[in-house]
C-alpha cells in the first residue's frame, strides 16, 4: 500500500530556514541599507562579521541569542547597562508623549550657533503664521463672545433701560413708592404658640402702678408725708434708662469731639457754638450737661491755660442757667489766661451791665492793644462824648488802629473830624480811606495838598488820582483829563499794570458819583490798553453795548465818541451811537452827532434820512427839507432820498410838491417804487386818468413788477369794470405765476362775478403752480367755509397741515375752525410743531382769553407782540383785549408800544391802512379802527 503524499506548502523552504549570523538583506545585490529618523533611537549597528575561520554553525559567544524575538541571555542585562551607560542615555525614558522620540534625544548635544539660527527661523515663521491668521481669530473670539453675551446677558444689561427711565421720575413720584416689606414669613413654618394665664400678681402690680392715692397711708403720716411708699412708685429698667442716657451722651459727645489717639481733643469753635445753641428740654439733657461740665472740668484742668476751654464752661454753665458759676468760671479764665482778649470779651457779656465796664477797663489795662477791646469797651458808653473819649484812649495806645480812626471820625463833627484825620494820616499814612476821606473835608486849595501827599506816600494807588480827577471836576477845572493821563503814566513808571476792565469799572463809578468828565477821561485813556488794532472796534462796540445793558449811558457814550475818533468813517458806529443818543439823550445831542456823521460820511444815506426824520418828528419841516436838500445835493441820483422827500411833503398833505418830486424823480430814471408811489399819489387825489396812464407806462417798462398790476386790477374793479379787472389780474398771473396777491385777487374777483366754482378752479390751479404755501390753501378753506361747505373746509384743512405741517396761518385757522370741546388739543398740537410762530401763540392767548384766563392771555398776547411788532393785527388783539380787561395805564403803554413799532403789516391792518381815505392816518388811529373792525366780525359771526 502506497503510503500518502504530504500536502505541498506554498512557502518556500528557505523562508523557514535561519538566515546565517552575517547576513545582510539585499548587499548581494548591491542595495545598501538605510534609516529613517524613527529608526536613529532603538536601532543598532550591525554586528561585527566573525572571522571567516570560526567553523560555520558555530556562532560567536556575543552572537548567540541574539536573534529577533529572542529571550536574553544571563549577560545580557548587564551588557545593555554598560552600553546605555556608555550612549550617555536611556533608550526607555527618551520617548516624550508631546515631542516624541527627540524629547531627551540631544539633551547632552551642544546648543551652537547654527542650532540659534535654526530655532530664530522656526520662530520667526511661526509669528509670521500666527499673525496672518491673528484677525479671523479675533473676529471669531469676539464674535463668540458677543454671542455669549447677547445669549447670557449680566443683570445690569437687563435692566439698563429701565434705570435710564428713573431720571424722568420727580420727586413725589419717587416719594410715592411704597416700602418693601417683609414677605419671608411666607415661607416660615408656623410656630406652636402657647398661652398661660396671666398671674395674678403681674396683674396686682399692674393695677398699684395706675392706682390714684388720695390719702396717706401710715408710713407716710408717721414721717409727715415726705416719704412715698414703695409700690406708689413705678418701678422701671434702671438699666435701659441708664443706656439710653449713656447712648445720646456719647452721640453728643462724638458730635462734639473727635479722638486722637485715645485721647479726647475738643474742637473749641465746634464745642462753643453747640454749647452755645443748647436748650434744657428734660432730665435726660441735664445728665448730658453734667457729664459735658466734667468733659470741660478735665479740659480746663489740664491745660489752664487753655482759653477756649474755660469759654466753654463757661457757656455750659449758662446754658445750664448758672449765670453766678458762669461768671465766676469766667474770672477764672481770666486770672489763668489774662492776656487773651476773647476770654475778656466773653466775662464782659457775662457781667451784668453795672460790671461789665469794670471787667472790660481790667481787660483793656491787662491788654492795653487790643482793638476789640476799645471797641467792646466804647460799645458799652451811652453818649457819643464818652465814647468817643474811650476810643482816643485807645488811639493813646494803639495809634496806627485804622478801625479805632474811623470809629472815631465817625462820633466827631466836621472840624474835629478834619483835624482827626490829620491825625490819622500821620499815624496810618498808607491807609488810602482816611487819605481820601481827609481831602473830602478840606478845602479845594487843601484837598489838593492832600491828595499831592497821598500820592507821595501811596506812588501804587490808582484810587488818588481818580478823587484828584473828580476834584477838579467838582471845581470846573479843564484839567480832569490831563490828571487822568499824568496818573497813568506815572503808575506805569511804578511798574503798576493798567486793568482796562477795573478802569471801565472806575468810569462806570464815577459816572454814578456824577462825575461825568472824569468818566470820559478815564474811557479815552484806558479804552484801547490790551487790545489788538485789528480787534479794536469789535471789542468797542460790545463794550458800548454791554455798558448800555447795565445803565451806564455816558460810560457807553464815551466809548462810541473815543471810537468815532478813530473809525471817522464807520458807518456802524456812527448808527450805534445814534441810536444811543435817539433812546437816551436829547433831539439837540443826536442832531449835533448826526450832522458830524454826515460830515465824515456824506455817501451815507441813512445818516441824511435819520436826520430828516428826526425834524420831521419834532415838527420842524422846514429843517427837515433842508437837510434833505443837502442829502440830495451829496447824492444826487439816491432814490431814497427822492422818496424821502416825497413823503414829507405828501404826508404834510403838499400834494403837489409831491407829484414835482416824483416827476423829477421818473425824468431821472426812477424805479418801479417812483411808479408806484407817483400811482398812490393820482389815486389820492382822484385823478383817475393819469393813475391809468401812470400805470400803462410803468407796466411798460417793468412788466415783472407785480404791484403795478395789482394796481391796475384794483382800480378797474373800484370803477366797476370787473372784465378788464379780471384781464389785468391774468396779465400780471402771465409775467408773475408766482405772485400770490395777484391769484387772491383774481380768486376773490371770480368769486363775486361767477361763484364759488370757479374761485374753487382758480385756486386749485394756484396750488399747482405754488405748492406747499399756506396763504392759498388758507384762501381756499375760508372760501369753503363762508359758502357753508364745513365739510370740504375740514378736507382742505387736513390735506393743507399734510402739505405745510409747521405753518403758524394754518394752525391758528385750525384752532379757530375746531369744536370748542377740541381747541385745546388742536393748540397743544399747534404748539408742538411751531411754538415760536406769532400766529399759534396769538391764537392760543385768544382760547385764554375766552376762557376768562386774563393773566395768561396777556402774557400770551405780550409774547406774539414780542415776537412780531410788524404786524398790526396782533397790536390790535392785544390793545382790544387790554381795553376789555386792563387798567388804563395798562392801555397806555400797549398803546405807545404800538406806536412806536410803527407796524406795517397784517390781513386786517393793511386793508385798513391802504384805504385812501385813512392814508395820512396815525398809528393810533389806525389801531383803533382795526380794533372796532374786529368787534364787528366777532358780533356778525356771533349773529
Amino acid at each position: 500500500m502506497q503510503a500518502p503524499v504530504a500536502p505541498r506548502s506554498n512557502r518556500l523552504e528557505f523562508l523557514n530556514t535561519k538566515p546565517p549570523a552575517n547576513y545582510v538583506a539585499g548587499l548581494g545585490r548591491g542595495a545598501t541599507g538605510f534609516t529613517t529618523r524613527s529608526d536613529i533611537g532603538p536601532a543598532r549597528a550591525a554586528p561585527d562579521l566573525p572571522d571567516r575561520s570560526t567553523p560555520i554553525g558555530a556562532a560567536p559567544a556575543s552572537a548567540q541569542g541574539v536573534g529577533r524575538g529572542r529571550g536574553k541571555g544571563p549577560g545580557d542585562e548587564e551588557e545593555e547597562e554598560e552600553e546605555a551607560e556608555d550612549k550617555g542615555y536611556d533608550e526607555h525614558q527618551k520617548f516624550d508623549e508631546f515631542e516624541g522620540n527627540d524629547m531627551g534625544l540631544f539633551a547632552s548635544a551642544e546648543y551652537d550657533e547654527d542650532d540659534k539660527e535654526a530655532d530664530a527661523v522656526w520662530e520667526s515663521i511661526d509669528v509670521r503664521m500666527d499673525s496672518r491668521r491673528k484677525d479671523r481669530r479675533e473676529a471669531r473670539l469676539k464674535e463668540e463672545i458677543e454671542k455669549y453675551r447677547a445669549s447670557n446677558p449680566k443683570i445690569t444689561e437687563q435692566f439698563a433701560d429701565l434705570k435710564r427711565k428713573l431720571y424722568d421720575v420727580t420727586p413725589d413720584q419717587w416719594d410715592s413708592i411704597p416700602e418693601i416689606g417683609d414677605y419671608s414669613f411666607r415661607n416660615k413654618k408656623k410656630r406652636f404658640e402657647s398661652f398661660v394665664p396671666v398671674p395674678d400678681t403681674l396683674l396686682e402690680k399692674a393695677r398699684q402702678e395706675k392706682e390714684h392715692v388720695t390719702a396717706l397711708d401710715p408710713k407716710s403720716r408717721a414721717n409727715g408725708g415726705t416719704e412715698t411708699p414703695w409700690s406708689q412708685t413705678p418701678v422701671t429698667d434702671l438699666t435701659a434708662v441708664g443706656e439710653g442716657r449713656g447712648t445720646v451722651l456719647s452721640l453728643k459727645l462724638d458730635r462734639l469731639s473727635d479722638s486722637v489717639s485715645g485721647l479726647t481733643v475738643v474742637d473749641p469753635k465746634g464745642y462753643l457754638t453747640d454749647l452755645k445753641s443748647m436748650k434744657i428740654t428734660s432730665d435726660a439733657e441735664i445728665s448730658d450737661i453734667k457729664k459735658a461740665r466734667l468733659l470741660l472740668k478735665s479740659v480746663t484742668q489740664t491745660n489752664r491755660k487753655h482759653p477756649p476751654g474755660w469759654i466753654a464752661a463757661a457757656r455750659l454753665e449758662e446754658v445750664a442757667g448758672k449765670i453766678q458759676a458762669a461768671r465766676q468760671l469766667i474770672q477764672k479764665g481770666c486770672e489763668e489766661c489774662p492776656k487773651n482778649e476773647d476770654v475778656w470779651l466773653e466775662a464782659c457779656r457775662l457781667s451784668s451791665p453795672d460790671e461789665a465796664k469794670a471787667v472790660i477797663a481790667r481787660g483793656v489795662k491787662a491788654i492795653p492793644n487790643s482793638v476789640k477791646l476799645w471797641m467792646q469797651a466804647a460799645r458799652l458808653e451811652h453818649d457819643d462824648v464818652n465814647r468817643s473819649r474811650v476810643l482816643r484812649k485807645g488811639l493813646e495806645h494803639i495809634p496806627d488802629s485804622v478801625r479805632l480812626w474811623k470809629a472815631v471820625v465817625e462820633l466827631a463833627n466836621e472840624e474835629d473830624a478834619r483835624l482827626l484825620l490829620h491825625r490819622a494820616v500821620e499815624c496810618c499814612p498808607l491807609h488810602v480811606e482816611l487819605w481820601l476821606a481827609l481831602a473830602r473835608l478840606e478845602t479845594y486849595e487843601q484837598a489838593k495838598k492832600v491828595l499831592n501827599k497821598a500820592r507821595e506816600k501811596l506812588s501804587k494807588e490808582p484810587t488818588i488820582w481818580i478823587t484828584a480827577a473828580k476834584l477838579e471836576e467838582a471845581n470846573g477845572s479843564t484839567l480832569v483829563g490831563k490828571v487822568i493821563e499824568r496818573g497813568i503814566r506815572s503808575l506805569q513808571r511804578e511798574g503798576v499794570e493798567i486793568d482796562r476792565e477795573t478802569w471801565m469799572k472806575e468810569a462806570e463809578a464815577a459816572e454814578r458819583a456824577g462825575s461825568v468828565a472824569t468818566c470820559q477821561a478815564i474811557i479815552r485813556n484806558t479804552i484801547g490798553v490790551g487790545v489788538e488794532e485789528e480787534d479794536r472796534k469789535r471789542t468797542w462796540v460790545a463794550d458800548a453795548e454791554e455798558c448800555k445793558k447795565r445803565g451806564s449811558i455816558e460810560t457807553a457814550r464815551a466809548i462810541y465818541a473815543h471810537s468815532l475818533t478813530v473809525f471817522l468813517t464807520k458807518k456802524s458806529i456812527w448808527l450805534k451811537a445814534a441810536q444811543l443818543e435817539k433812546s437816551y439823550g436829547t433831539r439837540e445831542s443826536l442832531d449835533a452827532l448826526l450832522r458830524k456823521a454826515v460830515t465824515y460820511r456824506p455817501q451815507a444815506e441813512v445818516l441824511w434820512l435819520m436826520g430828516a426824520k428826526e425834524k420831521w418828528l419834532s415838527g420842524d419841516v422846514p429843517s427837515a427839507r433842508a437837510i434833505l436838500q443837502e442829502a440830495y445835493a451829496a447824492i444826487p441820483n439816491s432814490e431814497e432820498i427822492w422818496l424821502a422827500a416825497f413823503k414829507l411833503e405828501f404826508e404834510n398833505h403838499e400834494p403837489e410838491r409831491a407829484r414835482i418830486l416824483l416827476a423829477k424823480a421818473r425824468e431821472k430814471g426812477g424805479t418801479e417804487r417812483v411808479w408806484m408811489k407817483s400811482v398812490i399819489v393820482e389815486r389820492e387825489l382822484g385823478n383817475t386818468s393819469d393813475e391809468r396812464r401812470l400805470l400803462e407806462e410803468g407796466l411798460k417798462l417793468f412788466p415783472s413788477f407785480f404791484k403795478l398790476w395789482l394796481m391796475l386790477g384794483q382800480m378797474e374793479d373800484r370803477l366797476g369794470r370787473q372784465a378788464q379787472a379780471r384781464e389785468a389780474y391774468d396779465a400780471g398771473l402771465k409775467h408773475c405765476p408766482n405772485c400770490i396777491p395777484l391769484w387772491l385777487s383774481l380768486a376773490s374777483l371770480e368769486e363775486r362775478i361767477s361763484g364759488v366754482s370757479r374761485a374753487r378752479a382758480i385756486f386749485d390751479m394756484s396750488r399747482k403752480k405754488n405748492p406747499q404755501n399756506p396763504e392759498l390753501w388758507l384762501a381756499s378753506i375760508r372760501v369753503e367755509s363762508k359758502h357753508g361747505n364745513k365739510t370740504l373746509a375740514d378736507k382742505y384743512m387736513a390735506k393743507a397741515l399734510q402739505e405745510c405741517p409747521s405753518s403758524g396761518l394754518l394752525w391758528a385757522s385750525a384752532i379757530e375752525m375746531a369744536p370748542r370741546p377740541q381747541r385745546k388739543s388742536k393748540s397743544s398740537d399747534a404748539l408742538k410743531r411751531s411754538d415760536q410762530d406769532p400766529c399759534v401763540i396769538a391764537a392760543v392767548a385768544r382760547l385764554f382769553w375766552q376762557d376768562r384766563k386774563v393773566d395768561k392771555a396777556r402774557s400770551w398776547f405780550n409774547r406774539a407782540v414780542t415776537l412780531a411788532p410788524d404786524i398790526g393785527d396782533f397790536w390790535a388783539l392785544y390793545y382790544k383785549f387790554e381795553l376789555q380787561h386792563g387798567s388804563e395805564d395798562i392801555q397806555k403803554d400797549v398803546l405807545g408800544r404800538c406806536i412806536a413799532a410803527e407796524p406795517k403789516h397784517g390781513e386786517k391792518w393793511t386793508a385798513l391802512s391802504k384805504a385812501v381815505e385813512n392814508s395820512h392816518q396815525p398809528t393810533d388811529a389806525i389801531l383803533k379802527k382795526v380794533v372796532v373792525s374786529l368787534g364787528r366780525e366777532e358780533n356778525s359771526t356771533v349773529v
